[in-house]
């Protein structure tokens, strides 16, 4: 059964198509990771998923309703992080609970747990807060009732490595509850942790999904080979391997698929050293961008196009 289906979604800005004819499914119960670098349509998507703006052409359903018609009902069931999180800036944490919780009266709310476990001060104005407790309140609020479906743009950015740690089991218990998760992220250690499968896009269009092992499988192994005496490169170059790069006395090399016929190759020469790796997720990424991407410098630079909440003092 899934959770979000969205089929020949397109979202246009005049000529700019920000979102051009997508189609993908999120299954119930399973972390989807959204992925693309800045300005690749994810926000955008995101955007058309809640409702935020509406689409200029598509269907989109979450938990088997029509969002143009269920538009309300859903966002009960929805809870929703944002990958630049501006709220109050008069309001302390606490403020923004209590009001959210006032919203929500009857439902089982945990935002005292998720205080406690990301050791968060609620006593603070929101404009007081470093950027990474911003993030643990954007975080609380989205979590606090435990709701069918989290979309989450950026989760853990800001955020140090043990409190990373923290956000991925507390996602993890939420996924063995049934919780969906789609999420967005420009930290590929932490989708390779914690996602089932993976959508690319790239300037609107939805270039793959896939299983996390399935693009690894894409490319399965870096291999580097040290050689004593000469060798011809030529009798590296063949189907399904590429050399990457030269070494003193050897060749770094990259190989999709059957690892096999390289060490019949190399059963020929006398081999020094032999070292092989699993290629990683982010190199798997980059080679859907080509390597002229700005992916890399452009990780850090989170700038979301989301409405702005207006300040209330």
């Amino acid at each position: 059964m899934n959770t979000i289906e969205v089929k020949n979604l397109k979202k246009y800005f005049g000529k700019t198509k920000a979102v051009d004819d997508i189609s993908f499914e999120v299954r119930r119960g399973e972390i989807f990771g959204f992925l693309g670098p800045n300005g690749a349509g994810k926000t955008t998507t995101i955007r058309c998923l809640l409702g935020f703006i509406q689409p200029t052409e598509g269907s989109i359903k979450i938990l088997d309703h029509d969002l143009t018609q269920k538009n309300f009902f859903i966002k009960e069931k929805v809870g929703y992080l944002s990958g630049d999180v501006r709220l109050y800036d008069g309001w302390t944490g606490e403020d923004h609970i209590k009001f959210l919780e006032s919203l929500r009266r009857g439902q089982k709310s945990i935002s005292q747990k998720l205080v406690s476990d990301l050791n968060f001060n609620p006593k603070i104005k929101f404009k007081s807060l470093s950027s990474g407790n911003k993030q643990k309140l954007g975080l609380i609020l989205a979590l606090s009732f435990q709701p069918e479906l989290i979309i989450m743009d950026e989760p853990t950015v800001g955020l140090d490595p043990l409190l990373q740690n923290t956000i991925y089991e507390i996602l993890e218990e939420f996924k063995k509850q049934g919780t969906t998760i789609f999420m967005s992220s420009h930290n590929l250690a932490e989708v390779d942790r914690l996602c089932n499968r993976v959508g690319i896009i790239k300037d609107g269009k939805l270039m793959t999904i896939e299983g996390i092992q399935e693009l690894k499988d894409k490319r399965m192994h870096v291999v580097k080979v040290y050689l004593n005496g000469p060798f011809n490169q030529q009798d590296f170059v063949f189907d399904s391997i590429e050399i990457q790069k030269e070494l003193p006395g050897g060749l770094e090399l990259g190989v999709r698929g059957d690892i096999n016929p390289l060490i019949q190759k190399l059963g020929s020469y006398n081999v020094r050293e032999l070292e092989i790796t699993h290629a990683s997720l982010e190199e798997i990424f980059l080679e859907f961008y080509g390597a002229s991407t700005n992916y890399l410098e452009n990780k850090n630079q989170n700038k979301s196009d989301l409405l702005e909440i207006p300040k209330m003092e």
